[in-house]
């Protein structure tokens, strides 16, 4: 049987695909009795799409493979605490738990800048654990950026296509 550090290593291993992709590296993984039902990893640059996170992309494909939007039997194993939208999806695809690695003081939704157990209103609150591999998880993303730092950056100007004469 495998221990929650072995769905982490499984979701780092997403990472670092990610990483590989140019893509900032988190990893995720959904599990339901013991099985891992899907898998995924940041996709934003390669699809262009500001909602291809991790956790986004992992619930899409687990969703698929039960055919159920309810993921009530499920845990997710996720790298980095999920930003406000992927707090979001995770308490409406029902999700039982949620793992994650390295904390977001920037921008996590579960115990950073928000603590989602406290907004009593919400008709569901997946059991949230923290701190499993952290350091893992945090040198991943540490490194990444890093390395970052030291390209030039790229031009997005291509991006904001707009007529500037109004």
């Amino acid at each position: 049987m495998k221990t929650h550090e072995d769905y982490m290593r499984i979701a780092l291993k997403e990472a670092e695909k990610a990483a590989k992709e140019d893509e900032v590296p988190v990893g995720c993984v959904i599990v339901r009795d013991g099985e891992i039902i899907a898998r995924g990893h940041n996709l934003k640059e390669q699809k262009q799409q500001a909602n291809a996170h991790a956790e986004m992309v992992t619930i899409q494909k687990a969703s698929r493979k039960l055919k159920n939007w309810c993921l009530e039997e499920c845990d997710m194993y996720v790298t980095l605490e999920p930003c406000m939208m992927c707090t979001g999806i995770i308490i409406l695809s029902r999700l039982r738990n949620l793992y994650y690695g390295t904390a977001d003081p920037k921008g996590g939704c579960t115990d950073s800048l928000i603590q989602i157990k406290t907004i009593k209103r919400l008709n569901h609150h997946p059991n949230v654990y923290s701190g499993i591999l952290q350091k893992e998880c945090s040198e991943i993303l540490t490194n990444f950026f890093r390395e970052k730092r030291k390209k030039p950056k790229k031009d997005k100007s291509q991006f904001y296509k707009y007529n500037k004469e109004g």
